[in-house]
């Protein structure tokens, strides 16, 4: 800020306030105040998109350097850096034309995950499962960007996703925090509900996990924010992919570990000399979960299901002594309310009805009176529980979904997406967007429908403990 040079006119402050942040603009800045450098790493992805021309127009760019910005965000020179490093990671292709993408997707076999370069918040990304979607999504990512190389790469089902948020200094690792996602893979990180410090990982795993992001951070010369986010099967761990910049999880870490990283960040991209954080990240009395907050409710007709591309318009995240009380406060704080008439089941295929048999149990035994679609009716009677069927909205028989939703008889509906099979998608979609407009709670995820039995059980013989952030 110089007083000298900014104009008092504050509708040209406004205008150059909301114009978009181009190249030409900030070059326009630069060579007016002329600083010592750019900081890109801070600011999300577009200043990283702008990295490489601010580069090559010899702008000074501060912290980590824009050619190793670029070896992470080019799907295809991040993915040879990673088998250079023999870093495990889903298998993949860089597209070069639809008929080599068939052919390497029957390969691995359905689904694979199509992944643009330079994106921002998974845009065009998608998980594809058959040809025909394929070729459908494939024009939708060329069309996004078409500068940059769209790598395929097999999207692994039932696998935990991690990230690392931490910041490094000429490539040796500072401080870091590994989160875990209660949603299997597959949930963009934006939208996924998202525990620190990690409950449920193995000691191996988190051992790989800091291992490999040692060795990008070396491999990378890091200097500044960066996250990482892998998946991991039992103790099998690949990386997804690497952010050379602050991700929207930096505060939540800094609040949870009572350390601001980008604080730590700054003087790393200063180059201030900074000592390893040697406490464990692991060593605290308290879990925070940090919980989407979602507007379905003013886009009309949108379909409330979670996905590759994120959809999230916020977040809340909230501290407890134990993981089931944090996640319970963090979803009373995006808008869930604990129910106490009926809960609503629709649960997907075999497999996550299956998944789902013991929380079902559990909402059996703490009093709620459970409605299913005819499929999860059946379902549960052969497995001895009890449960009134509600017919498909479309149908038009007695008892419906439509009047018990309207009616206010259900305050929980569970609808568990059923990924690509044709059959019902119409009646399921009808009731995920019925349950949006009537304002009741939905729950979308196996995994987060399973958390939630849980917390409910806990909250059944618990009060939540309402305490502020700096008496934990």
């Amino acid at each position: 800020y110089n007083p000298e040079t900014v104009s008092t006119d504050y509708d040209e402050c406004d205008k150059l306030y909301f114009e978009e942040l181009t190249f030409e603009r900030v070059l326009d800045i630069y060579e007016f105040e002329n600083p010592l450098g750019i900081i890109v790493s801070m600011g999300g992805q577009i200043p990283n998109n702008l990295a490489m021309r601010l580069h090559n127009s010899k702008v000074k760019i501060l912290g980590t350097s824009p050619l190793n910005i670029d070896n992470a965000e080019n799907r295809h020179k991040f993915s040879q850096m990673l088998d250079e490093l023999k870093i495990d990671q889903p298998e993949w292709k860089e597209l070069t034309n639809l008929e080599e993408a068939k052919e390497f997707s029957n390969k691995v076999e359905y689904p694979v995950l199509i992944r643009p370069s330079y994106v921002l918040s998974g845009a065009a990304m998608n998980v594809v499962w058959d040809d025909e979607s394929l070729e459908k999504y494939l024009q939708k990512a060329v069309e996004i960007n078409k500068e940059f190389p769209v790598v395929i790469s097999k999207f692994i089902e039932n696998a935990k996703e991690i990230e690392v948020d931490a910041v490094a200094s000429n490539g040796k690792v500072i401080i870091y925090a590994m989160s875990e996602h209660i949603e299997n893979a597959g949930v963009h990180s934006g939208d996924a509900t998202i525990v620190l410090p990690a409950q449920k990982l193995y000691i191996e795993t988190i051992r790989r996990v800091k291992k490999i992001t040692k060795k990008i951070a070396e491999k990378l010369k890091i200097t500044g924010p960066f996250n990482i986010q892998y998946i991991a099967t039992k103790n099998s761990i690949k990386v997804i992919e690497c952010n050379l910049r602050a991700s929207r999880s930096f505060p939540f870490c800094s609040k949870i570990y009572k350390k601001n990283m980008i604080d730590l960040a700054t003087q790393s991209i200063m180059g201030k000399e900074l000592k390893e954080f040697e406490r464990s990240l692991f060593d605290v009395d308290y879990v925070g979960v940090k919980a989407p907050q979602f507007s379905f409710s003013r886009l009309k007709g949108a379909d409330p299901t979670l996905g590759v591309e994120m959809a999230s318009t916020g977040e809340v995240a909230c501290f407890g002594h134990e993981l089931n009380e944090a996640f319970l406060k963090s979803m009373i704080s995006v808008g869930f309310k604990i129910p106490f008439r009926g809960i609503l089941l629709s649960t997907g295929s075999l497999n996550q009805k299956v998944k789902l048999l013991k929380s079902i149990q559990k909402l059996v035994s703490l009093g709620y009176k459970l409605y299913g679609t005819p499929g999860t009716t059946k379902f549960l009677s052969e497995n001895n529980i009890d449960c009134s069927i509600l017919n498909w909205p479309l149908s038009k028989e007695e008892p419906n979904i439509t009047d018990y939703l309207s009616s206010r008889k259900i305050d929980l509906v569970i609808n568990i997406p059923k990924n690509n099979e044709r059959n019902e998608l119409e009646n399921d979609y009808m009731i995920r967007r019925m349950s949006v407009d009537y304002g009741v709670p939905l729950i979308t995820n196996v995994q987060v429908a399973k958390q939630m039995a849980d917390a409910l059980e806990f909250s059944s013989n618990n009060e939540l403990e309402i305490m502020s952030w700096d008496e934990y």
